[in-house]
């Protein structure tokens, strides 16, 4: 029996039973195998569910299952770790047409990977105001924590995702916002960034010092500071040899 074959029978209910496929006894094995078929489907969905519970509040419910169904048959599971199932899901939600209406969608599904992301990254000591002597910063290159990561959205990216899980957020003004995911402690946070800051942090993931990367940014260095010290997100800097 073909490997591919039975995967795509797995995962898709209108694919027959596997030829050959046999239970007990020698018996035709279709009863058993769509029991099994079910719960491989009803596992994915539930991984799907617990990754994505902001996506899944703001389309609903059922149509976030029945999304889901059509999500795993195009996307089977590449590791045996469902913790990291729907990796490709923001890129599903660009291309699927029943939530087009939603560009910001695409955007919700990488802040939420990013989250779990960050929570599943190495743990890093994070450096304190104390240790970004002013003296020392404007030629010094900034190593981030393994569980940073910069979101640069179109729409309302932080308003949107706290609307949906905090309750009494306000609701989103139609902006375009810079999210940094971090984890300063045990569980990872979105932060919205400052005018200039998605542009200061992209800088300075891209190895441009200190100094350079905030004047070419114009960002508000008080404003970026309290960010990115506050939230535990730098690692390490790196001064400049003298």
């Amino acid at each position: 029996m073909n490997q591919s074959a039975f995967t795509e029978a797995l995962l898709d209910p209108d694919h027959a039973v596997p030829h050959g496929l046999q239970g007990p006894g020698g018996a035709p094995a279709g009863r058993r195998f769509a029991v099994y078929r079910n719960n491989v489907a009803v596992s994915l969905t539930e991984a799907l569910r617990t990754a994505f519970p902001v996506v899944r509040k703001i389309v609903g419910e059922e149509f976030f299952d029945a999304m889901a169904g059509i999500y795993l048959r195009a996307h089977p599971p590449a590791t045996p770790i469902l913790m990291f199932y729907g990796a490709e899901m923001p890129a599903f939600l660009e291309t699927f047409p029943p939530v087009a209406h939603l560009g910001y969608l695409p955007d919700v599904a990488r802040l939420e990977l990013a989250l779990r992301r960050a929570y599943h990254a190495a743990d890093a000591k994070a450096l304190t105001a104390v240790d970004m002597l002013p003296e020392r910063l404007l030629a010094a290159r900034v190593v981030f924590a393994p569980a940073v990561t910069l979101l640069r959205s179109r729409w309302p990216l932080h308003a949107i995702w706290s609307a949906n899980a905090e309750e009494g957020a306000p609701s989103p003004a139609m902006r375009a916002e810079d999210v940094l995911v971090t984890r300063p402690g045990f569980d990872p946070i979105p932060r919205l960034l400052p005018p200039g800051g998605g542009e200061a942090v992209a800088r300075l993931q891209d190895g441009e010092p200190l100094g350079p990367a905030l004047d070419a940014a114009g960002v508000d260095p008080a404003a970026i500071f309290a960010v990115l010290i506050g939230s535990g997100a730098i690692a390490e800097i790196k001064e400049e040899a003298p």
